[in-house]
């Protein structure tokens, strides 16, 4: 059995979303990072760095940390989403995600979303950036169906709640065809509704 130790944010997201997409039987266990429950000792002992999300395989004794490392090992565990013969491909989109597309888009949401007015320079310039990821989203999507490649992979799972804020963002998901097309097949998806959910609140999935 699978335990999840989450939050209601985009890295949560991904995982609540892998595990219904594998329909693996998991346990919900929230943590409140408003009220600073990732800092508490018993989680950092699992999460070195005080960060959700955080699972721990029941089954193995094994807790994993970082969402990527996450969805890689459960794309191991279940053979579903991480093709053997496409990893190369889909670990840079996931990459991507980890590296750039999470941690910037991130920034726009500190400053554009919950800090307006404090720093003009932050706020144009995490605007623009992630003005460019979508531009750069969508024109790779304009060539391939999935990032990865003509299959949903975890590179997609990883991705999906990111661009699932564009509402925060204030760039326009519309603007974006290939995104938008992106963007809709996968919220069509009944796991990725359900996991979305994560915190059984009545969420729905922001259309564009």
């Amino acid at each position: 059995m699978i335990e999840l130790f989450t939050a209601d944010t985009p890295n949560g997201k991904k995982i609540s979303i892998m595990l219904e997409e594998i329909g693996c039987k998991y346990k919900l266990t929230k943590i409140d990072i408003y009220k600073g429950e990732q800092f508490k000792s018993e989680f950092k002992k699992i999460s070195p760095f005080s960060k959700i999300p955080v699972i721990i395989d029941h089954d193995n004794n094994l807790s994993i940390f970082e969402s990527g490392a996450i969805l890689i090992y459960l794309g191991e565990k279940s053979n579903k989403f991480y093709e053997k013969n496409n990893r190369t491909k889909i670990n840079q989109w996931l990459m991507a995600q980890m590296g750039l597309i999470g941690p910037l888009i991130g920034q726009h949401h500190q400053f554009h979303h919950f800090n307006p007015g404090k720093s003009k320079f932050g706020e144009e310039r995490y605007f623009n950036i992630a003005k460019k990821l979508y531009q750069n989203l969508d024109e790779r999507l304009k060539v391939s169906k999935f990032l990865a490649g003509e299959n949903y992979t975890i590179a997609d799972i990883a991705t999906w709640p990111w661009i699932a804020r564009h509402e925060w963002h204030d760039i326009g998901l519309k603007n974006y065809k290939n995104l938008t097309r992106w963007y809709l097949e996968i919220a069509s998806r009944k796991a990725v509704v359900k996991g979305y959910d994560l915190m059984d609140s009545g969420a729905v999935i922001p259309k564009p």
